[in-house]
C-alpha cells in the first residue's frame, strides 16, 4: 500500500470512529445519561483530532513544497472529515436540547 493510501485510510478510520461516537453520544443523551454522552463525545473528539492531524500533516508537507497527488481516496477522506465535523456540531446542539428538556 502506498503512503498516500495509508494516510487516507487512517483519516477515514479515525473520523469514522469519531462519527460513530457522536451518534452513540446522542443515543446516551436520549436516554438521559448525559455523563456517558459527554464521555463519548470526548472520545469522539480525540478520534477526530487524530484524523485531523493526519490531514494537517498533508497540508504542512504541501506548504513545505512537497506536492500532494489528488486522488479519489483523498477526496473521500476529506469528505468523511467534514461529515464527522458536521455530525459533531449537530449532535452537540441536540444534546443541549435534550438537557434543557429534562
Amino acid at each position: 500500500m502506498e503512503e498516500m493510501e495509508l494516510i487516507c485510510f487512517k483519516i477515514i478510520s479515525a473520523v469514522g470512529e469519531a462519527k460513530s461516537d457522536y451518534i452513540n453520544a446522542l443515543e446516551c443523551a436520549k436516554k438521559g445519561d448525559f455523563e456517558k454522552a459527554a464521555e463519548t463525545m470526548k472520545h469522539g473528539d480525540e478520534c477526530y483530532a487524530n484524523g485531523h492531524k493526519q490531514h494537517a500533516d498533508l497540508i504542512s508537507k504541501e506548504a513545505g513544497g512537497e506536492k500532494t497527488e489528488m486522488c479519489l481516496l483523498l477526496m473521500h477522506a476529506e469528505d468523511q472529515l467534514m461529515a464527522a465535523e458536521t455530525a459533531k456540531l449537530l449532535v452537540a446542539e441536540l444534546i443541549e436540547l435534550y438537557k434543557n428538556k429534562n
